[in-house]
């Protein structure tokens, strides 16, 4: 595995490593549905179906390294349905290791276009299109985990889709330990904001940790396999990590979000994402001449961006919903 360096190509950025492989799609790239980066695996024994998606964003690569070594590995589900998805094919074929940030998309983020009235809409781009393609798998989905990683310094947490269900599953999955629930994004719907996933359906959406990195790719399989097991979707001997103990998760339900208003948005100093800043009241950030205050106790920090533009999310700010799980 080669280790890459590279500048960073946009102001601000740290210096960044890709210390994972680029992974090879090709033999998996036509699919068996029909839609192309789409595979679905069906057992014997009727049960769920669970959905996996990796590369809605192009540049997320470590999704795409799983779910094409579980391909060429023989995972198969016990019972039910098993669908892997390469969502966005179009901007991964950019991604260039010397420059990993520039391939998120193409046109616009796969990630906020999931609202019924853009699907059936007339307006086309590179990720509205494919976002018509998947649609049918995405509302065959049971359950859906949804493989992301980060930018910025983070502990690895879950997004739960609608729905106290979805809750209760990250919070049972227990790893990572948080599970936020949250009211979407301003900027459009994500695949777990689905109306799909109203209805029944369970949605999550895992950031594994930084991009590009073995660790983010190790908690997204022990993430994808503690599903498979939850689900009584692995087979005996199924080519997984061992599960090993961990307690229940947390639930933490976002209670501001925050938009810089100036350009000159800045924290008093770098806070790390899942950092809880213990005393309600706590100077964080300046927003031009605003000061931006804890709004409660245990204020849990979503994924701070330390260069938000402005109009753009600088940072969630959480609320634990439950009591730490007993060691």
């Amino acid at each position: 595995m080669t280790l890459m360096e590279f500048p960073a190509t946009v102001a601000g950025l740290p210096r960044l490593e890709v210390r994972l492989p680029v992974p090879d799609i090709v033999p998996w790239r036509a699919g068996n549905t029909g839609i192309e980066g789409v595979w679905t695996l069906t057992a014997p024994e009727a049960g769920p179906h669970l959905v996996l998606t990796a590369l809605v964003h192009g540049n997320e690569i470590s999704g795409a390294l799983l779910l094409t070594r579980w391909l060429r590995e023989g995972v198969r589900p016990r019972r039910g349905k098993l669908t892997f998805c390469f969502a966005n094919l179009s901007a991964f074929d950019r991604f260039d290791p010397k420059d990993p940030t520039a391939s998120r998309f193409v046109d616009e983020d796969l990630n906020r276009i999931w609202a019924d009235e853009l699907l059936a809409g007339s307006r086309r781009t590179v990720e509205l299109q494919r976002a018509r393609q998947i649609l049918p798998v995405i509302r065959q989905a049971d359950v859906l985990l949804d493989l992301h990683s980060m930018l910025w310094p983070s502990d690895p947490l879950m997004i739960a889709g609608p729905g106290a269900a979805s809750r209760k599953l990250g919070r049972a999955l227990g790893s990572p330990p948080v599970t936020v629930c949250d009211e979407g994004h301003a900027a459009g719907l994500r695949i777990i904001d689905h109306a799909h996933f109203h209805t029944g359906a369970m949605a999550l959406l895992i950031e594994a940790g930084a991009h590009w990195q073995p660790e983010t790719l190790a908690q997204m399989e022990d993430t994808a396999a503690r599903l498979l097991r939850h689900l009584g979707m692995a087979e005996e001997n199924a080519p997984l990590p061992p599960e090993r103990p961990v307690p229940p998760g947390r639930v933490a339900r976002v209670t501001r979000t925050v938009t810089a208003q100036t350009a000159d948005f800045a924290f008093l100093r770098a806070f790390r994402g899942g950092e809880v800043i213990p005393r309600r009241n706590t100077l964080i950030a300046l927003d031009g001449e605003q000061e931006l205050r804890t709004p409660h106790d245990d204020c849990l920090l979503v994924m701070p961006s330390p260069h938000a533009m402005r109009g753009h999310t600088a940072v969630r700010l959480a609320r634990f919903e439950d009591q730490p799980a007993a060691t």
